[in-house]
């Protein structure tokens, strides 16, 4: 009779990603994925099994084709009239972080699980970072 393998529940490890010159949702795509655990053979989908993901140089990604004109960021206050609309292209000269981390919150799953998947993410504008202790392995974005 074969036994349902579910892995313990461990220390995660430490992702570093440069998304300098990278396509944002190229970069998001494999944050995700890093955050979800899917890079690792014990993978399950109902656990937080990912590692740590450190984002530096978000500054610099890119966004690809026709989205920085036509990509539309919204918000709403829950006032009247209280509707915000950003343009791509705005979003990430203005707010790189934020652009990043709702590229990749679209990615997670939606509920407790994803919010805890979340926050493990950790993006910087520049080249440096507070988690050098950690040791992050360095992980290229294809």
């Amino acid at each position: 009779m074969f036994k349902t393998f579910v892995p313990e529940a461990r220390e995660p490890g430490w992702v570093l990603i440069d998304a300098a010159g990278q396509p944002m949702g190229r970069v998001a795509s494999k944050i995700a994925s890093v955050l979800r655990g899917k890079h690792k053979p014990d993978w399950t989908p109902n656990m937080a099994v990912g590692d740590c993901v450190v984002v530096i140089n978000a500054d610099k990604a890119v966004l690809k084709g026709s989205k920085p004109r036509t990509k539309i960021y919204t918000s709403y206050s829950g006032y009247p009239s209280g509707l915000k609309r950003v343009v791509g292209a705005d979003m990430l000269a203005k707010q790189p972080v934020k652009a990043l981390e709702h590229a990749v919150k679209g990615m997670l799953p939606k509920g407790v699980l994803g919010y805890q998947m979340f926050r493990r993410l950790k993006v910087y504008t520049g080249e440096t970072h507070p988690h050098a202790a950690q040791k992050p392995v360095k992980m290229e974005v294809r």
